[in-house]
């Protein structure tokens, strides 16, 4: 079983419907004791870092996804929650939970494209990953293939070799962040096809 973790970060119901459509057996919740039960789990989530970290300790997950990611369960973070398993993020001056060292920071409104197009904030739609570091989760990804960013947020892990791929965005900024039993996404894997799916039947699959 895999518990998609539910702390009022939106985006559920579409994570479980992908891991439902890969045949994988999920289940959205809070329960704690369902999460330390749980075979590995999913940390998705969309909204601002402030009210995630809250809602995270008022509910007690916080502890409970730190205690997964130690006792070397999978763990996979989708786009805001790429971000918290961080130090802190410049959202709302954000202490986060600190499984990484780094920082998540702002894109600036002032980045232009090569071409000098002033790019939009937030960074919004399909965009391709240049990876830097293999992974057993990327097996299937082509390189040319693309995946669905929305973010104004990005991450800047303290440490260069947790960093994946890359993505271009007026700056190359962190796409997929891993350490030991962990794995994070800034773009939505449910959002993104069929390389989206292939990670995430990788992750469902995966013994770190």
């Amino acid at each position: 079983m895999i518990a998609i973790i539910d702390y009022n970060a939106g985006n559920l119901a579409s994570v479980f419907r992908a891991v439902s459509h890969l045949g994988f057996s999920s289940v959205i919740t809070r329960d704690i004791h369902a999460i330390h039960a749980a075979e590995r789990i999913i940390f998705p989530g969309v909204g601002a870092a402030g009210a995630a970290m809250e809602s995270l300790q008022r509910i007690g997950l916080d502890a409970v996804i730190k205690e997964a990611f130690a006792g070397g369960k999978p763990v996979l973070g989708i786009c805001l929650g790429s971000q918290i398993i961080l130090t802190h993020s410049e959202e709302n001056s954000t202490a986060c939970l600190g499984i990484l060292d780094g920082t998540v920071r702002a894109f600036s409104h002032d980045r232009r494209s090569e071409d000098g197009q002033k790019l939009k904030i937030p960074h919004m739609g399909w965009n391709g990953i240049r990876i830097d570091n293999s992974h057993p989760l990327l097996y299937g990804v082509e390189p040319d293939d693309e995946f669905y960013f929305v973010h104004s947020f990005y991450p800047d892990p303290q440490d260069a070799d947790t960093v994946i791929a890359v993505t271009d965005y007026g700056i190359a900024f962190a796409s997929i962040v891993a350490y030991k039993n962990l794995f994070a996404t800034q773009f939505h894997l449910e959002k993104s096809g069929r390389p989206g799916l292939k990670i995430l039947e990788n992750f469902c699959r995966w013994t770190p």
